[in-house]
């Protein structure tokens, strides 16, 4: 019973804050609840979280595979670096063809709303390095156990973190509308770039640090 509290836990944390940067669904979101209300905003939300739902649990799968392979592991550290910056450099490209602000929505609105969320969660490829590192993390520390359905109790922890993570911050959004025109305008071509190029950087860092650095650290020491 412990482990399926911790599993619940540990999967409604995570989700809950990694579900508060400002990004794109949640920007969508804000929209579809300030034009159609607090309903539609429901179903936009369970359509974003079938997605996360199918990432989560196989990343999960994937990650307890990784830990067992260190070559492959290294390899996705060293990739995770570039990939940041591919992100980076997306965001900024695609920012010139964004509807900013008010009239986001309105490419969306035949279709029903949570076919939005499924469709716009298939093209958050950030959700991907983020479960992973997380389950990494979680598997690497005990954290969790995934033995037989206690992985159900862990992903469905995140789900319902997920759920009320974009709540709250499309409801702290909504109330402060006013500057949400000034936020959109940046936050895609400026500050999520600037802030990807920085985690690149950080990522980059702990490569070295952990596969070259510590190599020629110990290969120095050896030939002492």
């Amino acid at each position: 019973m412990m482990k399926i509290i911790q599993n619940i836990a540990v999967g409604f944390i995570v989700s809950f804050l990694g579900s508060l940067p400002l990004g794109y669904l949640n920007i969508v979101g804000l929209e579809v609840y300030s034009k159609l209300g607090l309903e539609p905003l429901v179903f936009y939300i369970l359509g974003v979280i079938c997605i996360e739902a199918f990432v989560a649990y196989y990343t999960l799968i994937f990650a307890h595979q990784l830990v067992q392979n260190k070559k492959l592991m290294k390899g996705i550290e060293v990739f995770g670096v570039f990939f940041l910056l591919v992100v980076a450099f997306i965001f900024h490209q695609k920012s010139s063809h964004t509807v900013h602000g008010e009239g986001y929505l309105d490419a969306y609105l035949q279709w029903p709303v949570f076919a939005v969320g499924v469709f716009l969660s298939c093209f958050n490829f950030l959700q991907i390095p983020f479960w992973l590192a997380w389950n990494l993390y979680f598997l690497n520390g005990n954290y969790i156990s995934i033995y037989k359905r206690l992985k159900f109790y862990y992903v469905g922890g995140t789900m319902v973190g997920v759920f009320f993570g974009m709540l709250f911050i499309i409801y702290f959004l909504d109330k402060i509308h006013k500057q949400i025109a000034f936020l959109t305008d940046y936050m895609i071509p400026v500050i999520i770039p600037v802030f990807f190029v920085c985690m690149s950087g950080l990522q980059g860092y702990k490569v070295y640090k952990k596969y070259f650095y510590n190599k020629m650290a110990l290969e120095e020491k050896e030939s002492e």
